[in-house]
């Protein structure tokens, strides 16, 4: 493997994701759907395993602490940073609800999920989505290519045209950066 090759790689991807008009406006709408959510008193829920773990909780530290600029936190969590609660519903439970009970727990109406999952295939973010369609949340699913069965069951889904881990990670970080950039804009600018 060359680095200038895997660099490559990433640009080109990255070039995909930036050059599909119809994901481009999707994140309009699902930028629009936070800014109700969040102007309406209600709280943006983010959840991932392993890399989307780390990406669920970088997104909603930009959203509660700032992102281009200093103004008020907005009401945001990331439901894989609790090892105390991850674990215990995991033994109680089993791990596919870690991220169900959670949103039973404080999710309501109105609330927005954010669920990251790089195949479309992870059970705790299926279980997560599926509990929050009873609950009235609103759900955005981030996936790759191959997520369909994830995206048919999200209100809004973004499916990066990529197969790699990676790739889909390195996009799904560009495209929170872009939503969070607009969420802040919307409410704070305008």
């Amino acid at each position: 493997m060359k680095i200038s090759d895997e660099l490559q790689r990433a640009g080109q991807s990255l070039l995909a994701t930036i050059n599909d008009a119809a994901l481009v406006q999707k994140l309009e709408a699902i930028t629009d759907c936070c800014v109700r959510a969040l102007g309406n008193g209600n709280k943006i829920l983010f959840a991932g395993n392993g890399g989307s773990a780390a990406d669920a909780q970088h997104l909603a530290a930009e959203l509660v602490g700032r992102f281009y600029f200093e103004r008020a936190g907005l009401p945001a969590i990331a439901l894989n940073t609790d090892t105390s609660m991850l674990t215990a519903i995991g033994n109680d439970y089993g791990f596919e609800h870690v991220f169900a009970r959670q949103i039973q727990a404080n999710g309501r109406k109105g609330d927005v999920l954010f669920a990251f999952s790089t195949s479309g295939a992870s059970a705790n973010i299926l279980k997560a989505i599926a509990t929050c369609r009873d609950m009235g949340i609103t759900t955005v699913g981030l996936t790759g290519s191959k997520g369909e069965k994830m995206a048919a069951l999200c209100d809004h889904a973004v499916l990066v045209p990529d197969t790699s881990t990676p790739r889909i990670q390195e996009a799904h970080t560009v495209i929170g950066h872009v939503i969070c950039a607009g969420i802040e804009d919307r409410m704070f600018r305008r």
